[in-house]
């Protein structure tokens, strides 16, 4: 998508307003235009009448219309800011709905290589240049633009001669306009790039502070940070040094235009051919033509930072969102049961690097098994293709006979909850974070689903109950309150499929008993898929697969698994001699 087909896009539902802002801009040149002209008429008027009642009531007249100008120009200039303002922010607004919108619709595999504050600076800072655009740059250049050619009008009326030399420094004018579109513009889309970089890395700071003070590194992060500082101030610098090197260019070409009209129109006022009236009012007018070639410059400048940011901004849009619903899906008659089957599944991040190869798995719903097997054997990856986080590159995953390609995304999502070893809880407060599993449950859903997940007790001992702020990430809460509070916002949804990931590590033996109860009471009557390296908490699922080598390669009980002594065995036994 082009830079401005954008900008037409979003501006289309602000038609009216950009409309009324064009109609006051063109009366705002009328009026610009105007003042010279009342000037020339009453200068015109002393040096040709005498100075008698007639003169002083033209004079009175005149003044009149003056005033009805200034006021007629000052609520003009009124309307114009406002509207151009509502507009443009209003179009920074949409903008940012867009881009987070289609954000949203792209893949995990979109956000592997991205950095969350470049993606932030994409949203935020690029397109606030929209209402630098649209409030600004444009209208300025049109503003501008309409001037200089109303003047030129009127100067050819005036004389015809003195305007074509005016018009000598014109093709200075337009090398300085060339060097800007090739020079400048891409100058600031590589400096709104390194700032993207440094939101990128004061995100990563900000957000890793503990970690920061933990390993004492507060003066490397700082160098880190302060890098991305000078990154920015040297392409900020190098694109304002491209704008100083073009901005006297106008600057020459207008002072060379007065001096050809001191010179040439002084000469024609001694002799006759030009009268002093039209004189003074060709200077004027000169004025209000040079005035605007300057600020073209100026303008131009905006034009083209805003371009540059709207480039970056379409090179977000034009991502296709890999995976995505279907056309047509599947209507299911009656609620999902929550049967999982994986046929003939592979699936390989990088092609040429399997990480799963020829997976068949029937869970029957209702039922828990477990996934067990080395670090990295591709454990997570196998559950996150029922979500469809990721889509196969061979086979199908089906959900009660059904290829979850050929369901609704969010019916889908809706179907499967996920508890994970790293839990993600928003800056709010408790109840925010339970409710984020259902916005719509009431008071009483929402604290059955606390008491299930053993985490009412210590929410009732907070200082404002429900309503405490836990800070980003929960910040202030413990790994185990943290991981309870994420099982009661699962509780909450009430999915049919439930994937336990790690959900029991890396806390105290007292706190994994609590999560342990939580656990049972969450895993009644549905489908359930445990990950955990700790063997001692899956011993009572109805099934046990271990993954080796990107496959399946024994599925069991515990008894059944134990009794072959293959990997399951040998993994077992390991952690019961560490225990």
């Amino acid at each position: 998508m082009k830079p401005f087909a954008l900008l037409a896009k979003l501006a289309k539902k602000y038609s009216c307003l950009i409309l009324l802002t064009a109609l006051t801009m063109l009366g705002l040149v009328g009026a610009q235009l105007f003042i010279p002209w009342i000037i020339r008429q009453l200068i015109a008027r002393l040096t040709t009448e005498p100075l008698n009642q007639g003169t002083l009531d033209f004079i009175t007249r005149i003044s009149l219309i003056a005033l009805m100008v200034f006021v007629a120009r000052a609520l003009m200039q009124f309307t114009r800011s406002y509207a151009s303002h509502k507009a443009g922010w209003g179009v920074v607004s949409d903008a940012r709905r867009l881009v987070y919108e289609h954000i949203q619709k792209l893949s995990l595999r979109f956000y592997e290589d991205k950095q969350t504050g470049q993606l932030m600076s994409r949203i935020i800072n690029d397109t606030d240049l929209f209402e630098r655009m649209i409030a600004h740059a444009l209208p300025d250049v049109i503003v501008n633009g309409i001037t200089l050619i109303g003047v030129t009008a009127i100067l050819l009326s005036m004389n015809v001669r003195l305007t074509l030399l005016t018009l000598i420094p014109i093709p200075l004018i337009i090398f300085a306009l060339i060097g800007y579109s090739k020079l400048v513009r891409p100058a600031f889309k590589t400096r709104q790039q390194s700032l993207g970089e440094l939101n990128a890395v004061l995100n990563d700071s900000l957000s890793g502070i503990r970690e920061v003070k933990a390993f004492a590194r507060e003066e490397d992060e700082l160098d880190k940070v302060d890098n991305k500082i000078q990154l920015v101030l040297h392409k900020n610098l190098r694109a304002l040094k491209l704008m100083a090197i073009f901005n006297p260019i106008f600057d020459l070409a207008a002072g060379i235009g007065q001096l050809l009209v001191i010179f040439f129109g002084a000469r024609m006022a001694i002799g006759g051919t030009l009268s002093i009236a039209n004189l003074v009012a060709f200077f004027l007018y000169l004025d209000s033509f040079y005035t605007p070639v300057r600020n073209l410059g100026n303008s131009m400048e905006a034009v083209q930072e805003s371009l540059a940011g709207f480039e970056r901004i379409a090179d977000i849009l034009i991502v296709p969102p890999e995976i995505a619903s279907p056309a047509e899906p599947h209507e299911f008659p009656e609620p999902i049961r929550g049967n999982v089957r994986f046929e003939n599944v592979g699936f390989h991040y990088n092609p040429g690097e399997e990480v799963l190869t020829d997976i068949n798995l029937e869970i029957p719903a209702g039922s828990t098994i477990a996934l067990v097997g080395p670090t990295g054997v591709g454990k997570t990856t196998l559950v996150s293709l029922i979500p469809r986080f990721y889509d196969v590159t061979q086979g199908s995953v089906f959900i009660d006979g059904v290829d979850v390609r050929d369901i609704a995304l969010e019916q889908l999502h809706q179907s499967v909850s996920m508890v994970l070893q790293d839990v993600f809880l928003f800056h709010g407060t408790v109840r925010e974070n339970i409710l984020f599993g259902k916005p719509d449950a009431t008071e009483e859903e929402m604290i059955r689903a606390a008491q299930i997940a053993n985490a009412a007790e210590f929410i009732d001992q907070m200082p404002h109950g429900y309503d405490t702020l836990i800070g980003e990430r929960g910040v202030k809460l413990s790994g185990g309150q943290k991981q309870r509070l994420s099982i009661a916002r699962a509780v909450l949804k009430d999915s049919p499929i439930l994937i336990l990931d790690e959900a029991t590590s890396s806390v105290d033996t007292e706190t994994e008993l609590l999560i342990q109860q939580a656990l049972e009471r969450l895993i009644k009557g549905r489908t359930t898929i445990i990950i955990a390296h700790r063997l001692s908490t899956v011993r009572n699922a109805d099934r046990i697969v271990a993954l080796e080598g990107a496959k399946i390669v024994e599925a069991g009980t515990h008894e059944e698994l134990l009794a072959e002594k293959g990997l399951y065995y040998k993994l077992y036994t390991a952690q019961q001699q560490l225990y």
